[in-house]
């Protein structure tokens, strides 16, 4: 066993399970997050079985809800003196349907806003690490985004899809904002990187109604696609391997190699004004 802290979101369920366990056998104290506290129990009670490891432990929130967030980082603090690895892998693709909580569209809530608050909230926790690690959640369908910055609440996107693929790109922007300013604050031992699981055969996208076309995609893939443990690959590499220490605002792909990410729709400026806006609205919980 080794004091290694791991929070893993998303970790009930598919790859973020599947990470959660192999960390957990590497001897890392686990946090699995999850929604609902039947369900985390019964995965910390699997994980350790089938790890031999006992230092695993849940916590729970509605990542759609940002005061949710913050309720869950303040009780980890309570309970946790550090953290060394933040793997923000929980993500959902939606419905078509635009719905909104607390007047923030749910995809940029979930797959956006809540690592962004959670990676600000914990950096205090990560800097008492030796080596602290920010893993991000990506996807290769950032490449089709083209995302409007003058609709940063998606107010006019239509497509669940490209709603996702834009959280997807925006996820890249933020990760290499934050690498970058926390090198410029001379805080060298966190490192922020983002992940690509590629398609792999999980409940991802089968409770979404995005059109014909894309819901008959996630069923194939379902059915045709790669175990779930290939598209853990990536996040248990850059968790645990010392080839990635200090190496920070890059994106790997599924096969635990640095990609370069689509730049065409990339400008510092834009990067800038995500960054703010992120910042605007997560304000009221860094206080």
């Amino acid at each position: 066993m080794n004091n290694k802290i791991v929070l893993i979101t998303g970790a009930t369920d598919g790859i973020g399970k599947i990470t959660a366990t192999e960390l957990a056998k590497q001897g890392y104290h686990v946090i699995v997050h999850g929604r609902n506290e039947e369900k985390a129990q019964a995965t910390v009670h699997e994980i350790k079985n089938k790890s031999g490891n006992t230092q695993v432990d849940y916590v729970l929130a509605n990542l759609f809800s940002l005061p949710a967030v913050k309720k869950m980082v303040d009780e980890f603090k309570e309970k946790y003196h550090h953290l060394d690895i933040l793997i923000n892998n929980a993500g959902a693709v939606l419905d078509d349907t635009r719905r909104e909580i607390d007047g923030i569209e749910n995809t940029m809530a979930l797959n956006v806003l809540a690592p962004f608050l959670l990676n600000q909230l914990l950096l205090p926790s990560l800097k008492q690490s030796s080596d602290g690690r920010i893993i991000n959640m990506s996807s290769a369908t950032h490449r089709q985004a083209k995302p409007d910055m003058d609709d940063l609440n998606l107010e006019n996107v239509s497509s669940g899809q490209a709603r996702y693929g834009i959280s997807k790109l925006f996820v890249i922007w933020n990760s290499q904002h934050l690498a970058t300013e926390l090198q410029k604050q001379g805080i060298n031992n966190i490192t922020v990187n983002c992940s690509h699981p590629g398609a792999v055969a999980t409940n991802f996208g089968q409770d979404s109604d995005n059109g014909f076309i894309n819901n008959l995609i996630y069923k194939i893939a379902l059915r045709f696609m790669p175990a779930p443990e290939k598209g853990a690959v990536t996040n248990i590499y850059l968790a645990s391997s010392g080839d990635v220490k200090g190496v920070t605002g890059k994106f790997f792909n599924n096969k635990k190699q640095l990609e370069k990410p689509q730049d065409k729709e990339y400008t510092p400026e834009k990067e800038q004004q995500l960054w703010d806006y992120c910042m605007e609205i997560v304000a009221p919980y860094l206080k």
